[in-house]
């Protein structure tokens, strides 16, 4: 594309990673560092961005960048930490951080918030490079005024060798995600290598190196694609905001082409596209005056991308973090159409399975990959709270393994909470996709246990009894006998059988130290009632008896593979019994 028709925009630039991992710190240490280093370029402070100029780049990272030229005008940091913020920024499915800084505590490795960001990276393809971050913490590190290879060299020994485990652990993982990783300075092809830049936010130390990758990695590798037409701009919700007289506003990042003050927007919501009509484009004061609370924002009558910006508008209530926001030029049907196909997420739902919810569009996006991963099936799919009729909604399947909401990043509302408490729904309600997955699999694997111990309730299970001679109690209507179980176990309602496969009646009741129960296992002595015999003619005392199978059952059992050893032996001894008189029995 000709420069003539537009210009070359500053790189996006995403800093994601783990909590308390140094996301904030670092950009706190950029900004700062850049105010002090500026020249005649203004740190300007956007709506959730924060714009630093070449000239401020240049200077911090001093002799590393000597002698350099660039085209690039500087860098965006969005300053919305974590990777909430990157998968609510999209542009066209994918997402729109030109670049991102996966940030990484040296010191402890890879959590679920960084493997997280590592999906969400791979899923939006974005080019990124890893801040092993806190070197500082490392025991012995010693602060040296040398750079990269040579810091580490200085170290004292103790020091060099941690660093290089701590190192060699990353690129580990790194590898295992599917990344050939390596320290910055040993990197010939960025293009094939992820480069790790040890950093540390608290004392500065590798911060002019992690600058000097990033923006050498956009001027050789994206240039074509920061070119921006000089048009109506196009840009991405961030945010939906209630600002003390101004009511509802959203906060955006603009990424291509010019917004006004005069100009019509057309923004997604979760239902149709709004038309509206811009009242006020508001920017924050630049870094150095943000220090005066008094006055927030400027007003503003035009602003280029790539930049962030308020914008004060009617009948915004309805937008979604993640929309598009397009000016309408030319004709309005094909620009409600082209923000209606942005808006809606493209997938398809399953007749049965389970409700998903999350914040954003880029967040729903995300979950929704993830489950679809590990084959969890979606009946619903929604942006927004938990909902009392979500809940039902989830009730109201009948797999009880699909009563199941995800809800990412959202409330559950007051009245949903009321209508939880009398359903057997499972809300997992979390703020890391990685841990609503983590909790998922064992609430799936224990539920699943739970069905299986029903299920087996449904079988009639293989049980094998002695009657003790000395405890014949009542000879008949009912017999009542003292037994021992042998093996297996014996239940209410189960129909005796001999060792001749005969039948010899029902248990009518199960007594243990004069207390009715329901089940006795092996090893227990107990006393039972049995209808329909006589002891002395159909039994005696000594007798074995089994429990009568169906042949289903048996079969279903056998499946399953549910049953114990001993109960495997009974079973086994039972299918001899019966195969006497039906050699098909239980297949």
């Amino acid at each position: 594309m000709s420069s003539k028709s537009g210009y070359l925009r500053q790189p996006i630039v995403s800093v994601l990673g783990h909590v308390d991992h140094g996301k904030t710190t670092l950009l706190d240490y950029i900004r700062g560092t850049a105010v002090a280093a500026r020249e005649a370029g203004a740190i300007t402070q956007h709506i959730g961005a924060t714009e630093i100029p070449i000239d401020a780049i240049i200077n911090i990272c001093g002799d590393l960048l000597k002698g350099k030229k660039f085209t690039l005008p500087g860098l965006l940091f969005i300053d919305t930490p974590g990777h909430h913020a990157f998968t609510t920024l999209r542009a066209r499915g994918g997402s729109l951080a030109d670049l991102a800084i996966l940030i990484i505590d040296i010191t402890e490795g890879f959590k679920p918030q960084t493997f997280e960001s590592i999906r969400i990276l791979k899923q939006y393809k974005t080019p990124f490079v890893v801040a092993a971050n806190k070197i500082d913490k490392i025991t012995g590190w010693q602060k040296t005024k040398y750079l990269g290879r040579q810091r580490i060299e200085n170290q004292h020994s103790r020091a060099k060798t941690i660093f290089e485990e701590k190192i060699y652990e990353l690129i580990g993982t790194l590898y295992d995600e599917g990344f050939k990783a390596e320290l910055y300075y040993n990197i010939t092809d960025f293009r094939k290598t992820l480069g790790i830049i040890p950093i540390s936010s608290k004392t500065g130390e590798g911060i002019p190196e992690l600058l000097m990758t990033v923006v050498g990695l956009a001027q050789r590798f994206l240039e074509e694609q920061l070119h921006v037409e000089k048009g109506p701009a196009k840009g991405t919700v961030l945010e939906v905001k209630e600002e003390t007289g101004l009511g509802t506003t959203i906060d955006t990042i603009i990424y291509s082409g010019i917004l006004t003050s005069k100009d019509t927007i057309v923004v997604g919501t979760k239902d149709e596209p709004i038309v509206t009509t811009i009242k006020a484009l508001l920017k924050p004061k630049p870094l150095d005056e943000i220090r005066d609370p008094r006055e927030r924002f400027d007003k503003v009558d035009e602003v280029h991308a790539a930049c962030g910006i308020k914008i004060s508008s009617p009948n915004l209530e309805n937008v979604v973090p993640g929309a598009p926001l397009r000016v309408v030029s030319g004709n309005l049907e094909e620009v409600l159409e082209e923000v209606r196909k942005q808006t809606k997420i493209e997938f398809e739902l399953d007749e049965d399975g389970i409700i998903v919810k999350a914040d954003t569009i880029g967040s729903l996006e995300a979950l929704i990959k993830e489950s679809r991963d590990k084959g969890i099936s979606i009946r619903k799919a929604d942006i927004g709270n938990v909902s009392k009729r979500d809940i039902i909604e989830a009730d109201a399947t009948q797999d009880v393994l699909n009563k199941v909401i995800f809800a990412f990043n959202v409330k559950i509302l007051p009245e949903a909470q009321e209508e939880l408490q009398a359903r057997k729904v499972t809300v997992f309600k979390e703020d890391v996709i990685y841990t609503i997955m983590e909790k998922y699999d064992e609430w799936l694997t224990a539920a699943k246990e739970a069905l299986e111990r029903e299920r087996r309730e449904e079988y009639v299970h293989p049980g094998m009894i002695r009657i003790l001679p000395e405890y014949i109690f009542r000879v008949s209507h009912p017999a009542i006998v003292g037994v021992r179980v042998l093996g297996g176990r014996i239940r209410e309602g189960v129909t005796l059988m001999r060792e001749d496969g005969k039948l010899v009646g029902k248990i009518k009741g199960i007594q243990s130290q004069n207390r009715a129960i329901e089940e006795a296992k092996q090893g227990e002595e107990v006393a039972i009632s049995i209808d329909g015999v006589t002891v002395g003619r159909q039994i005696k005392g000594g007798d074995i008896l089994y429990t009568d199978l169906p042949s289903k059952d048996a079969k279903k059992l056998r499946e399953m593979n549910v049953l114990t050893i001993d109960e495997k032996d009974v079973l086994d001894k039972i299918y001899e019994i019966k195969r006497k008189t039906d050699k098909f029995w239980g297949i």
